[in-house]
């Protein structure tokens, strides 16, 4: 008998809660999932890399949250992105250095019955990623609820097909 995928979404929130902005991405999760909406499903990781995939395996829908530093939009600014944003940073790597981009193509290659019809990643500008506190910077903390919307967007338009 083949496995077929749940026709739910994975919302994964990747970072460290001790890590001042990294966190934003574990709080986004934390939000959604106590909306308690039945076809979602949460998760708070601290992992990256191949990590990612038993986590959305079986999911007919991913959503990916966490932090990003590009420099280039002030900080608490929500972005949305497809895999296909990342195509330039697939590279061949070492399984220890794989990114997301990387790594879902690789889930894509050798299982693609079981990886997620789509992929969209939910990340907000950090500040700062670097200082160890459990508290964010108060203009990515301020970007928590729009994010919390942009997630639930996401999965209106994953069900609107």
């Amino acid at each position: 008998m083949s496995e077929k995928l749940k026709d739910s979404t994975m919302v994964v929130g990747l970072g460290s809660p001790i890590m001042s902005d990294d966190a934003v991405g574990l709080k986004i999760a934390e939000r959604v999932g106590d909306l308690g909406i039945s076809d979602i499903e949460t998760r708070q990781e601290a992992i990256g890399g191949l990590d990612i995939l038993p986590v959305i395996r079986g999911f007919r829908f991913a959503v990916i949250v966490d932090s990003i530093l590009t420099g280039n939009v002030p900080p608490g600014t929500i972005m949305i992105f497809d895999p296909e944003h990342f195509d330039h940073t697939v590279a061949p790597a070492s399984a220890h250095d794989v990114n997301l981009a990387t790594a879902i193509a690789i889930g894509r290659q050798m299982e693609p019955d079981m990886m997620p019809e789509a992929v969209k990643y939910v990340a907000v500008e950090a500040c700062d990623i670097q200082t160890v506190s459990e508290s964010m910077t108060p203009d990515v903390e301020a970007a928590i609820p729009g994010a919390v919307n942009a997630v639930l967007h996401l999965i209106s338009e994953f069900r609107k097909g």
